[in-house]
């Protein structure tokens, strides 16, 4: 854990991510589902017992965060719809957290707009 605080900690918005490298097909991933706007695939370095990322293929503004998002957006609306479906598919049955990391202190270490599904496991409260 102490890893992903210091990697976003220095992380940066701009340029390439390994999530453009997974989208692209250049970097293999164990992909749970597709479509035109978003990709869900699961996680190298899982969480809980389930831990799979849904991400647009596209990023949603130049900043690629949460906090550069200043209107009503459609495309978030279908990551959280593809989030659902691929909980369902996976066997989620008794519940499932999403996490969107925003900013250094939000643990953000790959800036491009993702959610993060996490189950399989009781999840404590509160996180962080």
């Amino acid at each position: 854990m102490a890893d992903e605080i210091a990697k976003a900690q220095s992380a940066k918005p701009g340029g390439d991510t390994i999530f453009g490298k997974i989208i692209r097909k250049e970097i293999p991933a164990n992909i749970l589902y597709e479509d035109d706007q978003c990709l869900a695939f699961h996680d190298v370095a899982p969480q809980a017992p389930t831990h799979f990322l849904v991400v647009p293929k596209k990023t949603i503004s130049h900043r690629t965060a949460v906090s550069a998002i200043s209107k009503v957006n459609t495309l978030l609306g279908h990551l959280m719809i593809v989030a659902k479906k691929c909980a369902d598919q996976v066997g989620l049955p008794n519940g499932y957290r999403l996490v969107v990391n925003e900013g250094p202190d939000g643990g953000q270490s790959v800036y491009h707009v993702h959610i993060h599904v996490l189950g399989g496991r009781q999840m404590g409260w509160p996180p962080g």
